[in-house]
């Protein structure tokens, strides 16, 4: 069976399209490494580094650099589940994964939640020569983007990057008194990872050590691999999936497919109607869940919550609650959902609620606050009929 074990620190793999721009300027004694080939989303960022002698940060600030370049890209591999464990990988556990039915590739990361800004940030640890193929081809051949990577920076997703109020190239705090540089706009695209750092950062940072697993497998199962992973590592093991395969229904999911009492009754869409509409004028924190304040999701899983409705808690999670409807058949309660992020035209990047007569309530971004508005049309990826059910499968 052949398979590739890569040492490298991720989690939940992606499409981490570089948004970037140059620096207007450099300091006194800065250096500026060699600039690759680049295209408008992909631009390499001087490496600000002053001599040792001059260097004057406390050891803590000192930015934390590979010392090694990064490879060539070489073969793609898609990320079909990723594997979180309470303990470190050991090469047992390595392969008795690999010997699995369908496994393809497997990469070891770092995975952990972080404090960036003030904000906690699920976190991935990278090699950036290895972890690159993991990633989508436009991504995966961004030189740039790894070199940045790996001289130090934090890659930040779209959403916490320009909603979230962290601008390309400012530094911000790191827990402690260690500063990163945003060195890109770059999403995952799963779970509710939004950073990714070099393995040396993280290990800077203090991120546990290959605490997770990243499982390409484009042949198999994904639910049965998940099952059969969870079974050989044993208790304690977490499995998501991501761009999973599974079984073609053998017929087009629509509403009335949906068996009957699959959706939110009356009196559970008023009561999360008003629920919404209570929080109209508090203001948007990235990442914050209620009940002062909220992000886009973050609204949607509080005022679902007080009807009893278990929301997950992302964005791309709540797009697959129910079924799609078309917006001209929208009712009050139902979520809309648009593709913002182009970092990853593909990915489910906000979300509001439907309030009626082409109205919605949401939380849309920094400096804002919660707020009636019309729908906006422009980006919109869909409308989605809550079901509870489904709700509560998602995660």
């Amino acid at each position: 069976m052949p398979f590739i074990v890569v040492v490298l620190v991720a989690v939940l793999t992606a499409d981490v399209l570089l948004l970037t721009r140059p620096d207007a300027s450099l300091a006194p004694g800065e250096a500026v490494r060699a600039t690759p080939r680049q295209t408008p989303l992909a631009q390499k960022r001087p490496l600000r580094q002053q001599p040792p002698a001059q260097q004057t940060q406390p050891p803590a600030q000192q930015p934390v650099t590979t010392g090694q370049p990064v490879a060539p890209l070489s073969k793609l591999h898609k990320p079909n589940l990723f594997v979180l464990t309470s303990t470190p990988f050991t090469n047992e556990m390595l392969q008795k994964v690999a010997r699995l039915s369908g496994v393809r590739a497997l990469e070891l990361a770092d995975a952990a939640s972080v404090t960036l800004d003030g904000k906690r940030v699920q976190t991935l640890a990278v090699n950036p020569s290895t972890f690159r193929s993991y990633t989508p081809k436009v991504t995966a051949s961004s030189d740039a983007l790894w070199q940045n990577v790996a001289a130090g920076d934090v890659a930040v997703s779209f959403v916490l990057g320009n909603d979230g109020g962290l601008t390309l190239h400012s530094r911000v705090s790191a827990g402690g008194s260690r500063q990163l540089r945003i060195g890109a706009y770059a999403t995952t695209g799963f779970g509710a990872v939004d950073a990714v750092v070099s393995k040396e950062v993280g290990r800077a940072l203090g991120l546990p050590r290959d605490n997770a697993l990243i499982v390409s497998a484009p042949k198999a199962n994904s639910d049965t691999l998940a099952r059969k992973i969870k079974k050989v590592l044993g208790k304690g093991t977490q499995v998501a999936t991501v761009n999973p395969v599974l079984p073609q229904p053998r017929q087009k999911v629509t509403e009335r497919s949906w068996p009957a009492g699959s959706f939110m009754t009356g009196e559970q869409l008023t009561v999360a109607l008003r629920a919404a509409v209570s929080k109209l004028g508090r203001p948007y924190v990235w990442g914050a869940e209620g009940p002062d304040t909220f992000d886009c999701s973050g609204l949607v899983q509080w005022a679902y919550g007080q009807a009893g409705v278990r929301m997950p808690r992302v964005t791309h999670q709540q797009w697959v609650t129910g079924p799609q409807v078309p917006l001209s058949q929208a009712q009050p309660g139902d979520l809309l959902f648009w593709r913002n992020d182009p970092t990853n035209p593909d990915y489910i990047s906000h979300v509001a609620i439907y309030w009626g007569n082409g109205k919605m309530l949401h939380a849309p971004r920094t400096g804002d606050v919660v707020k009636i508005a019309p729908v906006n049309t422009r980006n919109l990826a869909g409308v989605v009929r809550v079901s509870p059910v489904a709700a509560a499968k998602v995660r």
